[in-house]
């Protein structure tokens, strides 16, 4: 069903670690956690990073920005997954599923690995004894609430975030509580305690990423099977330790866009926003025609356009499902949904098609965007399937600008979705690849701040905008989200994030609709906000990192 079903008739309508630098990445030291201050444990989290480390930028690759061969792809700056975190929930459930095939090959290969473990005998699972999963930093300190343990224990029961039930998602734990057994797929039935055998530390941070966790198998004699430590840097994108002498130690473990694809060079690379605007004014293409470019490079169009569609009706029946829920939503703040009955309200007072409607009330049309952006959040706290755009915690506000693109302007069709979409992985990518979509990170500047900007090049670029323009409105949404705290109270992606959604869906019609005003000039450039955002990120104190220790998430009371 398409979110416009639940609205008054529409014709036409469709269904930072470290800035980069110039080499890869070295070998970590062994991952210690590094240590918080001696006056008392769990006080303040103190990320540590390497001067030689790649920034969480291209972790889809493995490469630096300017060594990279092609741009981070559509493929990889919007993916489907669940609710509520993309770093904290879908990254850790790609973790999970990736040490249980990982584990599953140990054992059939009779592998040993590390000190005490048993000599295994082909296909045997009985030296499994135990699991443990430590989950580090902001996933220790808000894990609980974003759901992280959850995530784990599904990964590692083999499902993936695409793809997993919404009913096994609420169900699995507990199952698992009750029987006190885990089955780890391809491997088999393991002694498993939630409570007991799932540590959150929050007062530890290993070196590379403030989004760390460590699953570990042993054998009955106390002695590592196996140990792997994961980093989930924001928007699904995880990294593996791999701790190998010699080669990088951090490789890209779950990314969309394959090593193949990665191989082929982009006809148009690009890695800075100037960059960008050079390609299409040397060109005469528009944003997207670039951006589409190097997506055919490697792989069909059909293939690339079927997959905007995807991602398109992925949002649309996400928004449809949020204006039907009700009730409250989960983890004990007693925040009740508010999208079904703003849209009854707004149904009610509807008196012929949407465009026709928001003439008579030039502001109306905001209350529809506020509505899509609240029913896509709502949806995602309550841990349902929603598309990562860049993350989960700001999962609506590109939907929500989509939906107001198909729904408020004439003429909108299914080539301004693909220009829209298109021409918004263009900006992810450059944030992506030269800051941080993380909140842990850098805050929530990160997250609705690149989706903000994101939206609202993508508007500009549906509504034929030049690229000087999309440049501009991009720059414009994130201008004006700097300093953005991650502050969430009790842990959970609900407040404020719901409500922040909307507001910044509004700020990118704003910001786009400024920037079609404009010829494209203005005083500061993309690329300048995007390194401010990183530098503001980066000397932003950690409570206000997705810790929950600041902010709201201390200011206000959890009843």
């Amino acid at each position: 069903m398409s979110v416009h079903d639940h609205a008054p008739s529409v014709p036409g309508t469709g269904g930072a670690a470290r800035k980069a630098r110039g080499s890869r990445l070295t070998v970590l030291p062994t991952p210690e956690a590094v240590p918080v201050a001696a006056d008392g444990p769990d006080t303040t989290l103190v990320p540590t990073a390497l001067d030689s480390a790649t920034p969480a930028a291209l972790l889809a690759g493995e490469f630096t920005a300017a060594r990279a061969s092609r741009p981070l792809s559509v493929f990889d700056i919007m993916r489907v997954g669940i609710g509520p975190s993309s770093s904290h929930t879908v990254g850790p459930m790609r973790a999970g599923r990736s040490f249980a095939a990982e584990l599953a090959g140990v054992l059939d290969a009779s592998l040993r690995v590390g000190s005490g473990a048993h000599n295994l005998r082909e296909g045997c699972t009985e030296p499994v004894a135990r699991l443990t999963v430590d989950l580090f930093g902001s996933l220790g300190a808000t894990g609980r609430g974003h759901a992280t343990d959850r995530a784990v224990v599904m990964g590692l029961a083999g499902y993936e975030p695409e793809t997993v039930p919404t009913e096994v998602c609420q169900g699995l734990v507990e199952q698992v509580r009750a029987s006190g057994v885990l089955v780890v797929d391809g491997v088999a039935p393991v002694p498993f305690n939630a409570d007991s055998d799932i540590t959150f530390l929050p007062g530890r941070v290993l070196p590379y990423h403030p989004n760390a966790l460590t699953i570990t198998a042993s054998c009955a004699a106390g002695g590592q099977i196996l140990g792997r430590t994961y980093y989930s840097v924001g928007g699904g994108f995880v990294m593996d330790d791999v701790g190998e002498p010699g080669t990088p130690s951090i490789r890209a473990l779950s990314a969309a866009t394959t090593t193949e694809v990665h191989a082929t060079p982009a006809p148009f690379p690009f890695s800075t926003g100037a960059a960008l605007l050079a390609v299409c004014e040397r060109e005469g293409l528009r944003v997207s025609d670039v951006v589409l470019a190097n997506e055919v490079s490697a792989r069909p169009e059909e293939e690339v356009r079927a997959y905007l569609d995807k991602l398109r009706d992925t949002m649309s029946s996400c928004i449809a499902a949020g204006l039907e829920a009700d009730g409250v939503l989960p983890g004990g703040l007693g925040v009740r949904r508010r999208a079904r009955a703003l849209h009854e309200r707004l149904t009610a007072q509807a008196t012929g098609p949407m465009r026709a409607f928001a003439m008579a009330d030039p502001l109306r049309g905001m209350d529809w965007v506020d509505l899509y952006a609240l029913a896509v959040n709502e949806e995602n706290a309550a841990g349902r399937r929603v598309v990562t755009a860049p993350t989960n915690g700001a999962a609506g506000i590109v939907p929500a600008v989509l939906a107001y693109y198909e729904g408020f302007i004439p003429g909108a069709d299914d080539d301004g979705v693909h220009r829209f979409l298109l021409a918004a992985t263009a900006v992810g990518a450059l944030i992506k690849t030269n800051a941080s979509i993380a909140g842990a990170e850098v805050g929530c500047q990160g997250e609705v701040g690149s989706a903000s900007s994101m939206a609202a090049a993508g508007l500009a670029e549906a509504l034929g905008g030049t690229p000087a323009q999309v440049e501009n409105a991009a720059e414009i949404a994130m201008e004006h989200c700097l300093g953005l705290t991650c502050d969430p109270v009790g842990g959970l992606v609900q407040i404020p994030c719901i409500e922040r959604n909307a507001v910044a869906a509004v700020k990118a019609i704003n910001a786009a609709r400024m920037a079609l005003w404009g010829q494209g000039r203005h005083a500061v450039s993309l690329d300048t906000v995007i390194e401010t955002m990183r530098q503001t990120g980066e000397d932003m104190l950690a409570k206000y990192k997705e810790t929950s220790r600041g902010g709201l998430a201390v200011n206000v009371v959890e009843c």
